[in-house]
């Protein structure tokens, strides 16, 4: 009879986590809707910002792509970075949010491209 109790208590905590764990997840998704608009505006500026000073670091100082990646600001770590040398361009990405591209135009210098809504 001991081990029936003890099975049945122990069944009562591990539904109890279930609970818990769907509540947290339903927190966390109501959270991420409400600031969805705020966390995607940033995203796109970051990348924006981030995609013109690295095109600029790599096409008109002339550094590598890794180096230019050091140029991030606090914050900035989740956005990555891919050169394209025969486009003389730079995209900057935020995954699964946002990406812009700045290409170097010669007389201009880099440029990002035309964002489309």
């Amino acid at each position: 009879m001991a081990k029936s109790a003890r099975n049945a208590a122990q069944g009562r905590r591990s539904r109890r986590w279930v609970w818990v764990l769907a509540l947290v997840a339903l927190l966390l998704g109501a959270g991420a809707w409400a600031y969805s608009g705020s966390i995607s505006g940033n995203a796109q500026a970051g990348t924006a910002y981030m995609a013109r000073v690295a095109c600029s670091c790599r096409f008109v100082s002339d550094r590598s792509l890794e180096d230019c990646g050091k140029d991030k600001l606090d914050g900035m770590e989740l956005i990555t970075l891919v050169e394209d040398a025969e486009e003389k361009s730079v995209t900057a990405r935020f995954p699964l949010i946002a990406g812009n591209t700045a290409r170097y135009r010669e007389g201009y210098g880099c440029v990002l491209d035309k964002w489309e809504d």
